[in-house]
């Protein structure tokens, strides 16, 4: 599966671009989305082939993008806008190019990190049919069996790390908002804590001020 990006990200676009010139053949991407940025990838798919798109942000804002998905004519088959992850199916109806984009442009200072996983068609089987006079002998069936299963266990761990680094993510930023709220509190109490002392002496001052006027 061959897979181009283009976009507006600056030098994370580059980036991107060296991503996938070292993974070519894999359809699970995690690329940097900067703030007021877009980045646009494109697929050749034959007419009549399934495709899944699925996409989660992990980092960044309130952790929401914009996708498009638009067929070869340029007709959109799939718009979301500020959405925190989705799934898409579609049975491609033409021959041709297709291009899906994520923006961040409506950002004016966070970057977001983003995982998509692009599905062209389907695996095939493990043990094909052709010219097979039988059916699969009971390890053949076995080893099928364990194939898919596998291949559940592989999905689980993509969507678990996918949830770990997001959690972990929001722990870090609640970690920030709560030491800068800490700090903020110190200060305030050592500012209010001065404040008292010199109206305190103010006090005092006053009192000896007018015990003096009275004794001359």
């Amino acid at each position: 599966m061959l897979l181009r990006g283009s976009g507006t990200a600056g030098p994370w676009g580059w980036l991107t671009l060296l991503l996938f010139a070292c993974a070519a053949w894999a359809s699970e991407i995690t690329f940097e989305l900067p703030d007021n940025a877009k980045q646009c990838f494109y697929e050749e798919i034959v007419q009549g082939t399934k495709c899944t798109l699925e996409f989660q942000v992990i980092t960044g804002g309130h952790y929401d993008v914009d996708c498009r998905l638009e067929g070869p004519d340029g007709a959109v088959l799939y718009k979301e806008m500020k959405k925190q992850y989705d799934s898409f199916t579609f049975t491609a109806s033409r021959n041709g190019t297709y291009k899906f984009c994520f923006s961040n442009e409506f950002s004016t200072f966070t970057h977001k990190t983003v995982y998509f996983d692009f599905q062209v068609g389907e695996d095939p089987p493990l043990f094909p049919s052709e010219n097979r006079a039988t059916a699969l002998t009971q390890m053949e069936s076995a080893c099928v069996s364990i194939h898919e299963a596998l291949k559940s266990v592989i999905d689980y761990q993509t969507h678990f790390r996918l949830r770990e680094a997001q959690g972990r993510s929001r722990a870090e930023d609640l970690n920030k908002r709560v030491a800068y709220w800490s700090i903020g509190e110190a200060i305030i109490l050592l500012v209010v804590s001065i404040g008292l002392v010199f109206l305190l002496k103010s006090f005092f001052s006053d009192k000896r001020t007018t015990t003096t006027r009275v004794a001359s």
